[in-house]
């Protein structure tokens, strides 16, 4: 029998950098010019001793790359012939042409136009909004209770989880909520989350078909608005004045399936829904049969009087679920929220959760529910509350007065933020730009807007300032700096 047809090889192009492992390098790129047909099936590879002289690098680094390529299939060796790539004909493709990938799906079309945007870098500085004190976190005392569970920890806590959360910390959640919130509800209620983003998500996931109209705050909490929307919803925003959500403005807009509020400071303007309209808010969704979801995101944050009680607390139809964050407490990277959900969802959005995430991270759970039990979370509430309550003082106390173009600061009585009105977008850029420039962090209003909103551009401008996230000191610095920008 003849000996087979040698197919030429051309391996130009093919360099491998010393730093890195030269063996995996050389495998990698063989494999990959034999994916994408540079060479042929039925090509015959170089000798080692040829292919090591060529490349300049040992014989064994060649053999081991050779030896991981027939583990994998991808050549063969002949008896007295050497070695050739085996017959990949079938699966082997070209790369494609530019612009001839498979178009993207539904879902992935939304993503492109619904999603997180980067977070912020660094250390926060004056005014971010969203973060809470966490310079002020008993970071001791939770690296304590860390140590001591994780010393020990208990066989069954070890396996795979509840995915509606730790058991004990669903009942530290659900006494603290009647104790705090007057919310009647039980522990087979509570699914924990990944903080208040993926309570939301869950929301959207489970309780939106695609065409399913949402109405949303606007200006509102766009991250909400854009886990609505890539569930399939259509984002119908519902304007807010001095009481909150306009439920008159929520009748005109039509049938929808959910509505998303902020009632007790609402994101980003700041203000409380009233009692009327939260009673008009109730009676819409028992006659629409929608459903409620309240974010209750900052709601351990009052300064005068005790915390509001929540929507939740006055429904007796089971319309409204209940989402809440430790984060704002804690801190960020913490991610840990939950959900309060009418009995008969509890047990679907725990098998949903359990999809995407099998169940929390056990350790923070467990940490959680015994920095609780020990009392150290509600000594952390009125330490966190105070701390915001002298930093926002700072904030008004120190507003230069008056900056031109820019409304008077508005009383603050909740929440880590306040919002001011600009009398026009380009001058809220501007102070934004000038801001930024000195290193000082302000949030324009008109980003909070639904895309395509009838407002007038101008009525959407303002200024949204997180007071909580820096010590006093710093921003005295910060509006010091301003004046300068400013001019003032």
């Amino acid at each position: 029998m003849s000996a087979p047809a040698l197919m030429p090889v051309d391996l130009s192009g093919l360099r491998l950098d010393p730093a890195q492992g030269l063996a995996r390098q050389l495998y990698q790129a063989l494999r990959e010019r034999i994916l994408d047909g540079r060479l042929a099936s039925g090509a015959r590879l170089p000798a080692s001793r040829e292919l090591a002289q060529l490349l300049g690098i040992a014989r064994n680094t060649v053999t081991r790359a050779f030896d991981q390529l027939y583990a994998e299939g991808y050549v063969e060796g002949r008896v007295g012939a050497g070695t050739y790539v085996a017959a990949l004909s079938a699966v082997v493709r070209p790369p494609p042409a530019p612009g001839s990938a498979a178009p993207p799906s539904q879902a992935l079309q939304r993503l492109q136009r619904h999603h997180l945007g980067e977070p912020l870098e660094g250390a926060p500085r004056a005014f971010r909004v969203g973060v809470p004190a966490f310079d002020l976190f008993p970071f001791e005392t939770w690296a304590r209770l860390s140590a001591r569970f994780w010393r020990k920890p208990s066989a069954a806590r070890l396996g795979y989880g509840d995915p509606a959360g730790d058991a004990q910390l669903r009942e530290l959640i659900a006494a603290y909520l009647r104790h705090s919130r007057g919310l009647h509800c039980d522990p087979a209620q509570i699914v924990v989350t990944c903080g208040a983003q993926q309570a939301i998500s869950l929301c959207a996931q489970l309780l939106v078909e695609a065409g399913d109209r949402v109405a949303i705050e606007n200006p509102g909490y766009r991250a909400a608005g854009h886990a609505f929307a890539l569930a399939g919803g259509e984002l119908k925003g519902i304007a807010v004045d001095a009481e909150g959500l306009d439920t008159a403005a929520l009748e005109r807009a039509g049938r929808c399936r959910l509505a998303y509020v902020t009632p007790s400071h609402q994101y980003p303007t700041g203000v409380t829904l009233s009692l009327a309209r939260r009673l008009e808010l109730l009676d819409w969704a028992e006659r629409q049969d929608a459903w409620i979801v309240e974010d209750d995101y900052d709601g351990e944050y009052r300064y005068s009087g005790t915390p509001l009680a929540p929507l939740a607390a006055l429904d007796r139809r089971g319309r409204v679920l209940y989402v809440g964050t430790f984060c704002k407490i804690a801190f960020p990277a913490l991610r840990l929220g939950y959900l309060l959900l009418p009995a008969g969802l509890a047990e679907a959005f725990a098998r949903r959760r359990a999809l995407d995430m099998r169940h929390s991270d056990i350790g923070s759970q467990a940490v959680m529910a015994e920095f609780i039990a020990a009392g150290h979370f509600q000594r952390h509430i009125r330490r966190m509350r105070g701390a915001a309550r002298s930093r926002r003082d700072a904030l008004l106390a120190g507003w230069p007065q008056p900056v031109p173009g820019c409304a008077p600061l508005p009383r603050v009585e909740a929440g880590l933020h306040l919002c001011v009105r600009v009398d026009s977008l380009a001058r809220e850029r501007q102070l934004i730009a000038s801001a930024a420039a000195v290193g000082v962090e302000l949030n324009g209003l008109s980003d909070y807007w639904l895309e395509g909103s009838e407002t007038p551009a101008d009525w959407r401008a303002g200024l949204v300032l997180g007071f909580a996230a820096v010590p006093e000191a710093r921003i005295a610095e910060a509006l010091q700096a301003l004046r300068q920008a400013w001019k003032l």
